[in-house]
């Protein structure tokens, strides 16, 4: 199915110029879009394929339209639009209602008629699944587990025992939700675990990357707010909170008992040691490693750039001999001072 360019433009609160000569039924980047395809231009480093695009349409900014030889759609936000649009021309399959064969669901399991439950998945006990959830193939939704309303296990998701899902929630293909944090005691060099009595407790409109495990609390549970979105390979400890529409970028770590605000951005590898507070609205830049807690908003930045390896080495003893150069700095400004 197409749509017209103004279809487009009034389902994302845009204003259309021009009119597209076919329909618009696919998305496409800016140098590879042709006949029916719309694209986007929000990274000025795209800039130069404007003038050759043959896309059938371009999403961009006001600035930019002058120097757009296509018809184009204008809003504030390029990127969140194409999101919208790209979602109106791509939507969800929709699952096959109802039990797989190859599915088990125990008895006293309460599954909304509504419920796709696909091949090979396992619901056990006590389990509250509401309307509209899929449970994709593989899937194993541990005891007394309660999932809210339209909520998405992809494929091959575990939700361990006492689990709380909200609705509306995506998990990607090998999420684990529940799984015992790593809690031990050392007994005179003998490491022994330490039960793991709390859950986890995720809010609704949060979506988990393939992957990513969140383990269950010591005591309290682990809490994933509202609007979260967690990237693949994510390690979220015990008993960390993450504040609503706080994201999250890939194989990051989170130590146990860290609270993360609300409105943050934490880039690529960062990691983030235990029993820290981040407040609101943080930046963390990728491969940070955050060993304090940081108790303003703002862009934080840690660890050393990339450079040639010659340079590396040098500088890596400079820094070696940081301390010891400190000092002869201190003695030298008392001499001075004398």
């Amino acid at each position: 199915m197409g749509y017209t360019l103004q279809e487009l433009a009034d389902a994302i609160d845009g204003i259309a110029h021009g009119s597209a000569k076919n329909p618009i039924d696919s998305v496409a980047t800016i140098y590879n879009a042709g006949a029916g395809s719309i694209s986007f231009l929000a990274n000025r480093g795209y800039y130069k394929y404007l003038s050759d695009t043959h896309a059938e349409a371009i999403i961009l900014a006001e600035q930019d339209l002058e120097k757009c030889p296509v018809p184009a759609i204008v809003v504030k936000n390029p990127y969140l639009a194409y999101a919208k649009i790209a979602t109106l021309l791509n939507p969800p399959v929709q699952a096959i209602q109802g039990l797989h064969p190859s599915a088990s669901v125990a008895a006293d399991a309460s599954v909304h008629a509504s419920v796709a439950v696909a091949a090979n998945a396992v619901i056990e006990s006590g389990v509250s699944i509401a309307e509209g959830c899929t449970i994709g193939p593989g899937c194993v939704v541990g005891s007394n587990v309660t999932i809210g309303k339209a909520t998405v296990l992809v494929a091959n998701v575990t939700l361990c025992h006492d689990v709380v899902i909200g609705a509306r929630v995506i998990l990607h293909p090998g999420v684990v939700i529940g799984a015992d944090g790593f809690g031990i005691a050392n007994d005179e060099g003998e490491w022994i675990k330490v039960p793991q009595l709390g859950s986890v407790n995720i809010a609704d409109d949060v979506e988990i990357g393939a992957n990513t495990t969140v383990d269950r609390g010591a005591l309290e549970d682990t809490i994933i707010e509202q609007g979260v979105k967690l990237d693949n390979q994510i390690q979220v400890a015990h008993n960390v909170i993450i504040g609503e529409h706080t994201a999250i970028a890939g194989c990051t770590g989170i130590a146990g008992s860290t609270h993360i605000g609300k409105h943050c951005a934490i880039g690529g590898a960062v990691s983030i040691v235990g029993h820290l507070e981040i407040a609101d609205k943080v930046q963390i830049t990728a491969a940070s490693t955050v060993t304090q807690s940081i108790k303003e908003p703002g862009l934080y930045s840690s660890g050393t750039p990339l450079q040639q390896n010659g340079h590396w080495h040098r500088n890596f003893v400079r820094f070696r001999q940081l301390d010891e150069m400190a000092k002869r700095i201190r003695k030298l400004e008392k001499q001075i001072e004398k």
